[in-house]
C-alpha cells in the first residue's frame, strides 16, 4: 500500500498542533532502515514561543498516532511516528523564529540587491527584537568589544542560521539585543548549543489496523 505523503501528514495533524498551541514547522517521512519491512519514520517537527516540557511532546505524539491510526493512511504498515522542535541548524525564515531567537547569535547573508549594513553581505550578529509590523529585525554587530543596533528588513535576508556559542554575549551585546527569548537558555551555558538536534522528542511506534 503507498504511504501518505508529508503534504497528507501535515494535514491529518495541522488542526491538533495549532489547538495545542504550537506551529507546524514541518513533517517528514522517510524508511527508518534499509531492510524492507522496517518501519516508516515521521518526523513532525513543532515549536512554540514558550518552553514545551518533554511531557508535552510525548501527549502531543500520542495524541497523534491516535488521529494518524485513525486515517489508516499506513494501511498495515508499521510507522514510528517522532515529535521534536527545531535544532538550532533551522533556518530562521519566518517572524516567530526570529522572535524565539532573540539574544542568539545568526550567520546573516543577504540578498544581493538588499541594501548592505557597513557595506557586507554576509556577517554574524546577535538578533534583537522584531519590529511593531515585524517586517524588520533589531541585529546587533560588534560583538563584545563594539556592539552596536541596526534594522534590517526581513525581506532582504537572503539566509539566517543559529550558531553554536561555547561562550557567553556579553552584557552590553544582550542589553541591546533586548534579552533572551523567554524560556530559552542563555548561549554558551547549555549542552543543548552543541547538538543541532533539539533534546525535546518523543517516539510513538504504531500499526494502523
Amino acid at each position: 500500500m503507498p504511504m501518505p505523503t508529508e503534504e497528507r501528514v501535515s494535514q491529518l495533524v495541522a488542526e491538533l498542533v495549532a489547538r495545542r498551541g504550537f506551529d507546524l514547522e514541518g513533517v517528514a517521512i522517510a524508511a527508518a532502515g534499509k531492510d524492507e519491512l522496517a518501519p516508516v519514520r515521521v518526523k513532525v517537527t513543532v515549536d512554540s514561543d514558550s518552553p514545551v516540557p518533554l511531557d508535552t511532546i510525548a501527549e502531543l505524539s500520542r495524541d497523534m498516532s491516535e488521529i494518524l491510526d485513525a486515517a489508516n493512511d499506513f494501511g498495515e504498515s508499521a510507522y514510528l511516528l517522532e515529535v521534536t522542535t527545531p535544532g538550532v541548524d533551522r533556518p530562521l525564515t519566518k517572524p516567530g523564529h526570529w522572535r524565539r531567537a532573540r539574544g542568539r547569535k545568526v550567520r546573516v547573508t543577504l540578498h544581493p540587491d538588499a541594501d548592505r549594513p557597513e557595506g557586507k553581505a554576509k556577517f554574524e550578529a546577535r538578533v534583537g527584537a522584531l519590529g511593531e509590523t515585524e517586517d524588520t529585525v533589531a541585529l546587533v554587530l560588534g560583538g563584545k568589544v563594539k556592539p552596536h543596533r541596526i534594522h534590517v528588513p526581513l525581506a532582504g535576508i537572503a539566509n539566517a542560521v543559529v550558531q553554536v556559542e561555547f561562550s557567553t554575549p556579553g552584557a552590553a551585546e544582550l542589553e541591546l539585543a533586548g534579552g533572551i527569548a523567554p524560556g530559552r537558555p542563555v548561549p554558551g551555558e547549555t549542552p543543548a548549543d552543541l547538538s543541532s538536534d533539539s533534546s525535546d522528542s518523543s517516539d510513538t511506534e504504531g500499526v494502523a489496523e
